[in-house]
C-alpha cells in the first residue's frame, strides 16, 4: 500500500493545525499572561513537521484514495493530530506531562470531553480557548468523514447511507469541495448563533465561545471546573437545544442549505432520537420528583440538560448530577451507550444501529411463531441489505465486547470497578462524564493511574473511529499487497 497520499494529507492537516494555534497565541499575547510563547513554539514545530511531510510526499497527488488508504487516513487523523495538539498543553499552562497532555488532546479531538485538568477557572484564556478549538476541529472532521468516508468504507452499517449520493471515491472526491463548503458554513453558522445566544444569556465572551464550540461539536470541554453550574437556568435550556442540534445528521443540514427541508423531518433516526430522549427525561424527572424535594421546573431542567448531554455524548454537567444513583444512573448508562444520530459528531452505538438491531430482533421473534413467512427487513421503506445488517450486528457486538474487556483491564491497573466501568463507558461512547470514587473528589480523571489513562485513550479513539477502523489496522492481511 502506498502511504504517501495519506502522509501528504496528514502533513497538510498539521500545517492547518499549526495555523490555528496562532489564534490562542494571539489571545494570550494581547492579555500578556505569559502563555503565548508556548503556542508559538508549538505552532512552529507542528508547521515544520507537517510542511516537510507534505513536501516530501507531494509527488503522490493525482490518484483517488483506496479504501485501505481511507482506513489509514481516518485512524491517522485522530491519532496523530492530538500528539501535536497536546504540545501547547505541555509547553505552557497547565504544564501537563506526556500522558496527561495526550489524554486531554485526544479527549478534545474525539469530542469526548473527559479532562485531567483541575483549576480551569484560573487557566490562561488561550489554553481554554485551545481546548474548545480542539473539540470544534474534531467535530467538523467527524462530520465530514461520517458523510463521505464511512459509507464507502462500509463501517458499522454506514453503507446503508451510500444512497445519499456519496457512492464511490471516484464520485465523492470531485464533490468534496462543495460538500465541505456547505458543511463548514452550516457548522460555523450554528456555532456563531450558539455563542451569541450564550453571550446574551450572560456568559462572558470566552465562556460563550468555548461553550458554543463544545456544544455544536458535542464535545463538553468547559472553561469552568463547575461546567454549566456557573450558568444555571436559561443557559441550561439553551445548552440542551444546541447540543441536540449538534447531534443531528449533518447531511440533513447540507440538504437544508440546498433547499431540501423535507428529509430532516422524515428521518426515522431523528424522530427516534427525540422520542427516546423525551422518554428518558420524563422518566428521570418523575423519579427525582418522587425521591427529592426539587421543584418540578428544577427537576425537569436538571434532568433535561444532563440527559441531553449524555445521549448526545457531549459531557457538560449541571446541578447535582454527581449525586445521581440508582434508576437515573441506569437510564444515563443506557442512553449514553445508545448515543444520538449516525452522521453527526455524537458517538455511542447511534440510534440508527439500535433501530436496525431492534428490527432484526423483532424479525427473529416473528420467525418463531411464523416460520414460513419471508419478509425482508425494511428501514424507512428501503430494504436492509444483509451486508449492512451484518455490519451493524458486528459493530454492536464489538462495542459490548470492547467495553467488557477494557473494564476488566482497567480494574487490573488498580481502578475500582465503578470508576473503571464508567471510565470505559465515558471513553468508548465519547461522553466525557466522570463517575465513581476516583472521580468524585475533583470531577476529573487526574487520579487514574497512567496505564488506566492510556486504556481510556485507546477507548476514546476506538469509539470515535467506529471500532472497526481500529480493528482492521491490526489485521496482518490489511498490510499485505
Amino acid at each position: 500500500m502506498d502511504a504517501r497520499p495519506v502522509l501528504h494529507i496528514l502533513g497538510l492537516l498539521l500545517v492547518a493545525l499549526a495555523a490555528l494555534m496562532l489564534v490562542p497565541a494571539t489571545v494570550d499575547a494581547v492579555l500578556a499572561n505569559g502563555n503565548a510563547g508556548a503556542f508559538a513554539i508549538s505552532a512552529i514545530l507542528t508547521a515544520m513537521f507537517g510542511g516537510l511531510t507534505a513536501i516530501a510526499t507531494a509527488n503522490s497527488l493525482g490518484a483517488s484514495l483506496s479504501v485501505r488508504q481511507a482506513f489509514l487516513l481516518t485512524v491517522g487523523i485522530w491519532a496523530l493530530l492530538p500528539a501535536f495538539g497536546a504540545l501547547p498543553l505541555a509547553f505552557g499552562a497547565p504544564g501537563l506531562g506526556l500522558t496527561d497532555a495526550y489524554f486531554e488532546a485526544v479527549s478534545g479531538i474525539t469530542t469526548t470531553g473527559a479532562t485531567v485538568i483541575v483549576g480551569l477557572d484560573g487557566m490562561p484564556a488561550g489554553t481554554n480557548l485551545w481546548r474548545g478549538m480542539l473539540q470544534w476541529i474534531g467535530g467538523l472532521g467527524i462530520a465530514f468523514i461520517a458523510m463521505i468516508f464511512l459509507p464507502v468504507m462500509r463501517v458499522g452499517g454506514m453503507q446503508f447511507f451510500r444512497t445519499e449520493g456519496f457512492d464511490t471515491f471516484g464520485k465523492i472526491l470531485p464533490r468534496a469541495p462543495d460538500i465541505a463548503r456547505s458543511l463548514m458554513g452550516v457548522y460555523a453558522g450554528l456555532t456563531v448563533i450558539c455563542a451569541l445566544v450564550y453571550a446574551g444569556l450572560g456568559m462572558v465572551p470566552l465562556d460563550a465561545a468555548v461553550h458554543a464550540m463544545a456544544s455544536i461539536a458535542t464535545g463538553g470541554f468547559s472553561p469552568r471546573d463547575a461546567s454549566f453550574n456557573t450558568y444555571r437556568g436559561p443557559g441550561e435550556y439553551a445548552g440542551a437545544l444546541f447540543m441536540i442540534l449538534g447531534a443531528l445528521p449533518f447531511v440533513r443540514y447540507v440538504q437544508l442549505v440546498n433547499g431540501q427541508t423535507g428529509p430532516i423531518w422524515r428521518d426515522a433516526q431523528v424522530r427516534a432520537f427525540l422520542r427516546w430522549l423525551a422518554y428518558a427525561v420524563a422518566a428521570v424527572t418523575l423519579w427525582r420528583l418522587a425521591t427529592s424535594t426539587q421543584s418540578v421546573e428544577g427537576a425537569f431542567r436538571e434532568s433535561l440538560f444532563n440527559l441531553v448531554s449524555i445521549m448526545t455524548s457531549t459531557g457538560f454537567f449541571s446541578g447535582g448530577f454527581g449525586s445521581w444513583d440508582g434508576f437515573p444512573m441506569v437510564v444515563a448508562l443506557v442512553i449514553g451507550i445508545v448515543g444520538a444520530c449516525s452522521g453527526s459528531s455524537a458517538a455511542g452505538l447511534s440510534v440508527f444501529r439500535v433501530q436496525i438491531a431492534l428490527l432484526a430482533l423483532a424479525a427473529a421473534l416473528r420467525a418463531v411463531t411464523q416460520p414460513n413467512r419471508v419478509a425482508p427487513l425494511r428501514y424507512e421503506g428501503r430494504a436492509i441489505e444483509p451486508d449492512a445488517l451484518d455490519a451493524v450486528i458486528m459493530y454492536i457486538y464489538g462495542f459490548v465486547f470492547s467495553m467488557g474487556v477494557l473494564t476488566v483491564a482497567m480494574t487490573l491497573t488498580g481502578v475500582d470497578l465503578t470508576s473503571a466501568l464508567f471510565g470505559v463507558w465515558t471513553s468508548l461512547a465519547n461522553i466525557g462524564y466522570g463517575y465513581g470514587p476516583m472521580v468524585a473528589a475533583t470531577g476529573t480523571f487526574i487520579e487514574f493511574p497512567t496505564a488506566a489513562k492510556w486504556l481510556m485513550i485507546l477507548a476514546m479513539l476506538m469509539g470515535r473511529l467506529a471500532l472497526l477502523s481500529v480493528f482492521v489496522l491490526v489485521l496482518p492481511r490489511f498490510w499485505r499487497p
